[in-house]
C-alpha cells in the first residue's frame, strides 16, 4: 500500500506511511517542514528503517489545535490499532504536540527537539512565537499533567545556553514527569538541522535511553553537520574570537559561498582578519573565493585613527588599525586620494574603480569596463583639509569599531584625512 491521506482538516493533514516495523512513529511537522503533498516529517530517514508512520503535518502556525487532533484520532482509530507501541517525533512546534498528546495518542516514548510548552503570551513570554497564538484554535494549549504520564518516557534535547528555548524547557521539566534531557550546546533552535541523520533519529526512536550513547552518535554527527559549525561560530564570534581560528584549524571544512549570510560573512572574516589567525586555505574551508591583490602604499584614514581599505574578501570599504592592515595587507586593499575623482584601488597590478547599487552592494569595474546595470562609482570629494566619499546623495561614515555604511548626512564620521605614504 503507498502512502496516502488519512484525515484532513484546515489545520492538519495527516499521512500513512507503511512499514513493516513493530513500531508506529507519529511524526509531527513543524513550521518549516509544513503539509505539502504527501511529504512526511524526516521520511527519508523513517522510510530507511522501515517505520510504520503518521505523519501528522500542519498546515497553519497553528500548534496542533486540540479539536483537530480528537477529530483525527477518531478517525484513524482502525489504522492505529494493531500497534501496541508508539512513539511520537517532532521538532519545535511538533515537539510540543508530541508532548502534548502523548496521552491521547498512548505514546510510550516522546522524543522532542527544541519544544514548546506554549505559545500562550499568559503562559510564557516568547517574541518569536507568542504572534501565532489564536485564543480560539488554541485555548488552553499549554501542556498540563493529564497530556502527560509517568508511564511514557520523555525525551527532549535542546540548547541550554540559549535563552528562549530554555525558558520553554523550564516550564515543560516542572510538568513532565519522567523527563531525560539531552544538552546540545551553541546550537540555539537549530538542533533539528544540526542532528539530521537516519542512523541516529532510529537510535532516538529505538535504543534504551543511555546519555553516553546518545552524546557518543551526537558527537559524531556534529563533526559532520555544517549547520553545527555554522551556530558555533556565531556563538562564538562575540565571546570568544579566537577560538574561531582553532576551528578552522583543526576541522577539515568546505562550505559553499552561500553558506553565511552576508553579515554574519563579514563580521567573521573581520573578526579573523583582526586577529591574524588564518591563512588563504583556511578561508577557502568557509566557502570564501578571492583574487590576491598586489600590496598598496597609502590611504585615507577616519577619525577614530583607522585606514580605509576595500576588503577583497567582504567586497565592502572598510576601516582597519593599522597593524591589522599591515598583517592581512593581502587582503586590505588601502584606498588612496589623489583629490577629487573615484574611488580606485589597485589589484594585480590593474587599477579598478569602486561602484555600489541602490542596496549597497558594491563591485569593482576595471576602468575601461562597462557598468552593470545600477552601479555607480563612489566618488572621492576633495575639502580644504578632509575627503568625503558619496554615493549619490549619502555620505561614507565610519564608526568607532571599524564599520562603514553611507548616510543621508555629513557627521565628522564622514570627514577622512590622508596618511602620509607608508610603504607596506
Amino acid at each position: 500500500m503507498d502512502k496516502h491521506i488519512i484525515f484532513e482538516d484546515d489545520h492538519i493533514r495527516v499521512i500513512w506511511m507503511p512499514g513493516h516495523s513493530e513500531a508506529l512513529i507519529f511524526s509531527f511537522g513543524d513550521l518549516i517542514t509544513r503539509a505539502k503533498g504527501l511529504t512526511i516529517n524526516a521520511e527519508k530517514s523513517l522510510s530507511k528503517h522501515g517505520y510504520n508512520v503518521v505523519g501528522i503535518m500542519p498546515k497553519e502556525k497553528s500548534w496542533f489545535p486540540e479539536q483537530s487532533m480528537r477529530a483525527m484520532l477518531n478517525e484513524i482509530a482502525a489504522t492505529i490499532a494493531p500497534f501496541q507501541q508508539r512513539i511520537g517525533y517532532g521538532g519545535s512546534m511538533g515537539g510540543y504536540a508530541a508532548i502534548k498528546y502523548s496521552n491521547l495518542l498512548d505514546l510510550q516514548r516522546v522524543v522532542a527537539l527544541v519544544p514548546q510548552y506554549s505559545i500562550d503570551p499568559e503562559d510564557i513570554l516568547d517574541t518569536r512565537y507568542n504572534m501565532f497564538f489564536h485564543p480560539q484554535h488554541n485555548a488552553d494549549m499549554r501542556i498540563q499533567p493529564q497530556d502527560v504520564s509517568a508511564e511514557r518516557e520523555y525525551i527532549v534535547i535542546y540548547d541550554p545556553h540559549y535563552a528562549e528555548d530554555r525558558a520553554q524547557y523550564l516550564k515543560l521539566q516542572a510538568v513532565l514527569p519522567s523527563l531525560q534531557t539531552l544538552h546540545l550546546p551553541f546550537t540555539g533552535h537549530d538542533a533539528i538541522a544540526v542532528l539530521a541523520s537516519s542512523d541516529l533519529l532510529n537510535d532516538f526512536l529505538s535504543h534504551p535511553f543511555d546519555p553516553a550513547h546518545f552524546y557518543q552518535k551526537m558527537r559524531q554527527v556534529k563533526k559532520n553537520s555544517k549547520f553545527y559549525y555554522r551556530k558555533l561560530i556565531e556563538n562564538l564570534l562575540p565571546r570568544h574570537k579566537h577560538a574561531l581560528g582553532q576551528i578552522l584549524k583543526n576541522n577539515e571544512l568546505q562550505l559553499d559561498s552561500g553558506f553565511f549570510d552576508a553579515k554574519l560573512k563579514q563580521n567573521l572574516i573581520r573578526s579573523l582578519l583582526s586577529n591574524k589567525q588564518v591563512d588563504q586555505h583556511d578561508l577557502h574551508k568557509l566557502g570564501i573565493q578571492f583574487n590576491l591583490p598586489q600590496e598598496s602604499r597609502r590611504q585615507l584614514m577616519d577619525c577614530f585613527g583607522h585606514g580605509l581599505v576595500f576588503n577583497v574578501i567582504s567586497q565592502k570599504i572598510e576601516s582597519y588599525a593599522a597593524s591589522a592592515v599591515a598583517l592581512n595587507h593581502k587582503f586590505l586593499i588601502p584606498i588612496y586620494a589623489k583629490g577629487n575623482g573615484l574611488v580606485q584601488i589597485w589589484l594585480n597590478d590593474q587599477r579598478y574603480i569602486v561602484a555600489m547599487n541602490d542596496r549597497q552592494v558594491m563591485k569593482l569595474f576595471q576602468e575601461q569596463d562597462e557598468l552593470s546595470a545600477g552601479m555607480h562609482p563612489i566618488v572621492i570629494k576633495k575639502y580644504s583639509d578632509y575627503y568625503v566619499l558619496s554615493y549619490k546623495q549619502l555620505n561614507l561614515s565610519s564608526d568607532e569599531f571599524g564599520g562603514n555604511e553611507f548616510v543621508d548626512d555629513s557627521p565628522e564620521s564622514a570627514k577622512f584625512v590622508t596618511q602620509p605614504e607608508v610603504v607596506l
